[in-house]
């Protein structure tokens, strides 16, 4: 599916005023901070911009605030996730209470995450 320009706008607008989460996590995820796999943040794919996408895995990772806490936004971000796994990623959703209280654990599942779909980290740039 073709990158709509508005919405990579948006997606800009978003990397340029991330959330405290987002910031928070972007720091650990970035320069392949996290045993060597690449992320980029606030990625356009089809109709959807993800929080966090691993390309080579295939992974998106979605930080959700409280206003995901409603029956409405559960309903969206079911669908949401579905549309994405068509696509053939997979997607993980963490509160964004657990990357400020746990951020451990958020880092450890990621890893998981990445290395059940990309066994072999990837090698280091020369």
């Amino acid at each position: 599916m073709k990158n709509n320009p508005i919405r990579q706008e948006y997606a800009k607008l978003m990397r340029r005023n991330p959330t405290l989460a987002e910031r928070s996590l972007w720091r650990e995820l970035r320069d392949r901070r996290l045993a060597g796999y690449k992320f980029r943040r606030q990625q356009q794919l089809g109709y959807y911009i993800a929080d966090f996408v691993c390309y080579e895995a295939k992974l998106i990772v979605e930080l959700d605030g409280d206003i995901h806490d409603s029956p409405l936004h559960e309903v969206n971000d079911s669908e949401r996730s579905e549309a994405l796994n068509k696509l053939g990623f997979r997607v993980i959703r963490f509160w964004n209470d657990d990357v400020f209280d746990k951020m451990s654990f958020v880092l450890k599942r990621i890893q998981e995450e990445v290395q059940k779909r990309l066994p072999s980290p990837p090698t280091p740039l020369p």
